[in-house]
Parts: C-alpha cells; sequence; structure tokens
C-alpha cells in the first residue's frame, strides 16, 4: 500500500502575511514621517527662532559698542579755517557751521547703508522688543537672521517721509510677534550712530492684502481702506508684518509720526 505525502494548501496564509507586512510598513513609514514632521516643526518653531534671536541680539550690542566707542573717541583738534568757513565765504554760501535746523539735520545725518547690513537698532518699549535694523527686506539676508528690515526706496530714520520696516511674526526670531498689541500713543525708537528718533503710533490697520503697497507712500495711505490714510506731508514710520499668526495671508500696518530727534 504506497504511502500518501500530505499536501498543505498555504494561499491563503501566505496572503494574509503579506496583508500584515504590508500594514506594518505603512505604519512605520507614517511613523517616520510624523516623526520628520514633528522635527521640522521644531526646527521652524524653536530653533530657527533660537538662532535669529541670539544672532540679533550679538548684532544689536556690535552696534552699540561702535557707537560708544565712537562717541568717546576724542576730537582731533582743528585750526582755524579748518572747518571750511573760509572756503564757503568764498563761494558766497553761509560757514559750514550755520545755525539752523536744516544746518544741522545735514551734520548729523546718517551716511547711506549699504544692502543688508544692519545699521540701526529698533526698540518698541510697549512689546519688550530691541532688534537690529538692516538695509533691505530680503529673507535670507536680513529678516531670517532676526533683523527688521528698511524698505530701500523709503526714507531713512528722522527723514521727512515714510520710513518703512518689515519684520517676521512667526519664526525666525519673530521680532514683530507682538506687533498687534500696538496701541495710539505708544513709543518707537530708532537708534543710529548719529540720533535717536522717537516716533508716536497714530494708527493701526489690522488687516489689509500683501499687495496693499500704497501704505509705504511717502504719504500713507491704504488702497484697499481708503479711510486709513495720512492727507500732509510729514516724518512717518511704518511697520509691516504678516497676519493672522502662522500665515501670510494678510498684512498688519502700524503708522507712527516722529516726535522728537536726540543727536549723539
Amino acid at each position: 500500500m504506497r504511502e500518501r505525502i500530505p499536501v498543505v494548501v498555504q494561499g491563503r496564509r501566505t496572503r494574509r502575511s503579506r496583508a500584515a507586512r504590508a500594514l506594518w510598513t505603512g505604519a512605520e513609514l507614517a511613523v517616520t514621517l510624523g516623526v520628520v514632521l514633528l522635527l521640522l516643526v521644531v526646527h521652524q518653531l524653536w530653533w530657527t527662532n533660537r538662532q535669529a534671536q541670539r544672532a540679533a541680539h550679538d548684532q544689536v550690542d556690535r552696534l552699540e559698542r561702535q557707537w560708544e566707542a565712537r562717541t568717546a573717541a576724542p576730537a582731533a583738534p582743528r585750526r582755524p579755517g579748518d572747518d571750511g568757513s573760509a572756503e564757503q565765504a568764498a563761494r558766497g554760501g553761509p560757514p559750514s557751521g550755520a545755525s539752523g535746523a536744516s544746518g544741522r539735520r545735514a551734520a548729523g545725518r546718517d551716511p547711506a547703508p549699504p544692502r543688508n547690513l544692519a545699521y540701526a537698532v529698533l526698540r518698541i518699549p510697549r512689546i519688550g522688543l530691541t532688534a537690529p535694523v538692516a538695509e533691505g527686506v530680503g529673507k535670507a539676508a536680513v529678516l531670517n537672521q532676526g533683523y527688521v528690515g528698511h524698505y530701500p526706496h523709503s526714507a531713512r530714520p528722522g527723514e521727512r517721509g515714510n520710513v518703512a520696516l518689515a519684520g517676521h511674526r512667526n519664526t525666525h526670531g519673530e521680532p514683530f510677534r507682538r506687533l498687534d498689541r500696538l496701541r495710539t500713543g505708544d513709543t518707537v525708537l530708532i537708534d543710529t550712530a548719529a540720533a535717536r528718533y522717537t516716533y508716536v503710533v497714530r494708527r493701526t490697520l489690522a488687516r489689509t492684502t500683501p499687495g496693499d503697497g500704497t501704505v509705504l507712500a511717502a504719504v500713507p495711505y491704504s488702497s484697499v481702506h481708503p479711510a486709513a490714510r495720512f492727507t500732509a506731508p510729514g516724518a512717518y514710520l511704518t511697520l509691516t508684518t504678516c497676519t493672522p499668526e502662522y500665515t501670510s495671508t494678510y498684512r498688519l500696518v502700524v503708522w507712527g509720526v516722529l516726535r522728537s530727534t536726540q543727536s549723539r
């Protein structure tokens, strides 16, 4: 009598094991993806802030040391005529030391800063902000460094026109994180090598479109919200950032006017 060899059918079990492996692999990929996304969020919301805030703080310290050294340096003795008064008189113009507001302003005028270089310090007591101001609003070179950026086409601090500044509200130092807390009458200080300029907040535009470029005009106004406008030439300050938080859908705008200038 022949012995029969039993035949084991493994098709169904094989299909089940493949499905289990596929589910396990999918679960591993999902967990890995979740960890990667979590690390990206931590990097954006914590690490970039830490790096940028440290760099911005160091830059403020560097600027202040430079200004202190410049102020403490003894002035070179002058001989009669070194101030250029004789040359001015020969040309028929006033001497270089002539009194008057325009003469004082020209003498203390800040030199044009190079692009992407920090040259001023912005201070807003209401929100506890101290941040360096750099020329330009490029993300990589300025805003992502934790700096506040100065629109190059706008007026420089203390000048007539509109000093327009921009900064991140979230990530990369987020200097304008609490810009929405500013109220009418709050002070905004801009320190440079030449002077301290004190601005006073006059108006806030809580939300406008990114294309509302007239908020940066020499006499600022909103083309989206016609009621929000200034009508006369003056020395204005405009602060802009994204809103709501963690988005770039709209822009938050704060306007101020120059109240005083204190030369160094």
